[in-house]
């Protein structure tokens, strides 16, 4: 296994872990927010709520040169 795979599989169990974060969280928000209603908007929420608790955990987004 090379660095960069080594690297690629800790990105991919990063975003796993905050993937389940979300779902779970966002079962909450429309469970409690939306009293029981499908979030056409889901999209939208789990790309906040990711962006939010990445950057919280740490985690910055950076373009490659």
């Amino acid at each position: 296994m090379s660095d960069t795979t080594g690297a690629r599989d800790e990105f991919a169990a990063v975003i796993l872990d905050h993937l389940k974060q979300a779902a779970e969280a966002h079962g909450i928000h429309e469970t409690v927010d939306l009293s029981g209603v499908r979030d056409e908007q889901w999209p939208e929420w789990y790309a906040q709520h990711m962006a939010t608790t990445l950057r919280e955990a740490g985690y910055r987004l950076e373009r490659a040169d």
